[in-house]
């Protein structure tokens, strides 16, 4: 199973994104969308999982859920914007990963057995930053996490 992570798109949908995208099958989004039309894109590519970010204020925005619970096969992934709201101990939780943006910045790290990344922002170029997302392969462990640049 292959999981597309994205983040921090702020209305801007790439046509590299979606090419990375392409035969994932299924779609995180860590919030910071920018305008209902990008999730409505991504659900053209696979089933879409997504939360509100900060920017995330209009009318559209308000069925997101602050955070989210995402069952990728035998993966299960906590999903949230801002790493600094984390309100649950992922590895008592059973959580497998946590999935954060807000940064705009690429991490990965693991702690106690939970992965944590963040696929950096897709969205606009915002200062010296990459654009990227993420690709995550959970059939067989060690995951393997794929970071795409797409500019």
């Amino acid at each position: 199973m292959r999981v597309g992570i994205i983040s921090d798109t702020h209305g801007l949908l790439r046509p590299e994104a979606a090419c990375a995208l392409a035969g994932v099958d299924l779609i995180v989004h860590a919030g910071d969308v920018g305008n209902a039309g990008i999730l409505a894109k991504l659900k053209e590519i696979a089933p879409v999982f997504a939360v509100r970010g900060n920017v995330d204020t209009e009318e559209w925005a308000k069925e997101l859920p602050e955070t989210t619970v995402v069952d990728a096969g035998a993966a299960c992934f906590y999903v949230l914007h801002n790493l600094r709201e984390l309100d649950v101990v992922p590895e008592a939780a059973g959580f497998h990963a946590v999935i954060s943006g807000h940064t705009h910045q690429v991490e990965q790290s693991e702690k106690n057995g939970v992965l944590y990344l963040n696929p950096g922002s897709a969205g606009p170029k915002r200062f010296h930053l990459p654009v990227t997302l993420a690709v995550v392969e959970v059939e067989t462990k060690p995951w393997q996490v794929q970071i795409v640049e797409l500019v």
